[in-house]
C-alpha cells in the first residue's frame, strides 16, 4: 500500500504515535482525531466553551485538508465525539458554517465518557482528493 504522512505547522502537532493525516493511492484522505488545541502554543482554546473549541477543531481540520490539497468540498465523512450530547446544537451550528447542507458529508455523532486533555470536542474525517 502506498501512503503519504500529511504534516503542517498550521495545525497541533500530534501528541502520541500518530499523524495529522495520511493519503493512501493518492486519493484517500484520513484526518485523525483534531481537538481544539492551538497549533504555535498547544493550550487548549476555548476551555469549557463548545462553539470556540469546535471552531479551532474546525481550524485545524482545514489547515490539513489545505495541506493535503483539499477542501471541505472533499470531505466524505466525519466522526464527532462529544463529552456530552448537551452540546450537539452549539456544536452543529458552527459544524455547519463549514458544509453545504445538500452535499454535506456522512457524519457520525457520540457521546463519550473523555477526551484527551478533558476537552468538550474531537472530530476525525475522511475526504477524497485528486492529486
Amino acid at each position: 500500500m502506498s501512503k503519504k504522512v500529511i504534516c503542517t505547522n498550521q495545525a497541533p502537532a500530534p501528541v502520541g504515535p500518530y499523524n495529522q493525516a495520511i493519503a493512501t493511492f493518492g486519493q484517500m484522505l484520513f484526518i485523525a482525531g483534531q481537538i481544539p488545541l492551538d497549533p504555535q502554543s498547544g493550550s487548549i482554546v476555548g476551555e469549557g466553551d463548545i462553539t470556540a473549541q469546535t471552531k479551532q477543531v474546525m481550524s485545524n481540520i482545514e489547515a490539513i485538508l489545505t495541506e493535503a490539497g483539499a477542501n471541505w468540498d472533499n470531505v466524505v465523512k466525519t466522526s464527532v465525539f462529544l463529552t456530552d450530547l448537551a452540546n450537539f446544537s452549539p456544536m452543529n451550528q458552527v459544524y455547519a458554517q463549514y458544509f453545504a447542507e445538500d452535499t454535506a458529508p456522512a457524519r457520525a455523532c457520540v457521546e463519550v465518557s473523555r477526551l484527551p486533555k478533558d476537552v468538550l470536542v474531537e472530530i476525525e474525517c475522511i475526504a477524497v482528493i485528486d492529486n
